[in-house]
């Protein structure tokens, strides 16, 4: 399993006629992966006053947060991920270990160092301790296509649809539903590489005239929320 990752993650908003074009200049270079079409599930933890992602819309030099995933329904004591999403200057930088989905959340956020030894859990450590409280804000969740390079290398490419958010029932275990982020058939394509992009692929960007964009699921969450406040207002101190 692989738990640290360093590469750049451009980011694309395709229209279902985009997507087709990609898919077909995709054959013969990109593989769908063996899960195929997959749920995701995501819990974002935050402060109370959202300071993560609020710092993370002014699109500083450095940005981090902190999620919990998992890649079908989890129940408490199944394994999720607990990620650690770092950014600087473009490149992007995670790291994940495997705990138990209540183990994960209680030690998160009642401050209690995570009972695994390793690099990962005092990085995770730190981030918690330097930002506490924090809290599980926003459940989302996304269906994913994720491509590999069929003769090997580090590229992936991955479409995500159906992207919904919500602020309550707050776990991996539940339903999906939520508030959709995307227009109707749209799909967020993200390429995620560590090497140059192929000229097969920047070619097709440039002949449908696909833009690089700086969507993010949990930014844009977010920015729905103020316009669209549930269980109270959004509070911006702190």
């Amino acid at each position: 399993m692989q738990t640290v990752f360093k590469r750049y993650e451009l980011k694309f908003l395709l229209t279902p006629q985009q997507k087709k074009a990609v898919l077909a200049a995709m054959r013969g270079h990109m593989q769908l992966d063996q899960y195929g079409r997959t749920t995701i599930r995501n819990l974002y933890f935050d402060t109370d006053s959202y300071r993560l992602i609020r710092r993370s819309l002014e699109r500083p030099v450095y940005k981090e947060k902190l999620r919990i995933r998992s890649y079908r329904p989890a129940e408490a004591d199944e394994p999720v991920f607990v990620e650690l999403k770092k950014k600087y200057q473009d490149v992007v930088y995670k790291r994940r270990l495997l705990l138990r989905q209540s183990s994960a959340i209680e030690c998160l956020s009642k401050g209690i160092d995570l009972p695994i030894e390793s690099q990962i859990a005092n990085e995770i450590n730190y981030f918690r301790r330097y930002y506490q409280p924090l809290a599980p804000k926003v459940f989302l969740s996304y269906e994913r296509e994720a491509y590999y390079a069929a003769e090997g290398g580090e590229l992936r490419v991955t479409m995500d649809e159906n992207i919904l958010y919500r602020r309550e029932a707050l776990s991996l275990a539940a339903p999906v539903y939520g508030t959709p982020l995307l227009p109707k058939g749209g799909t967020l394509m993200e390429i995620k590489t560590s090497e140059a992009i192929p000229l097969w692929l920047t070619q097709c960007l440039s002949s449908e005239k696909i833009f690089k964009t700086t969507f993010s699921k949990y930014g844009a969450a977010y920015t729905d929320m103020l316009f669209r406040p549930k269980k109270g207002r959004i509070s911006n101190v702190g």
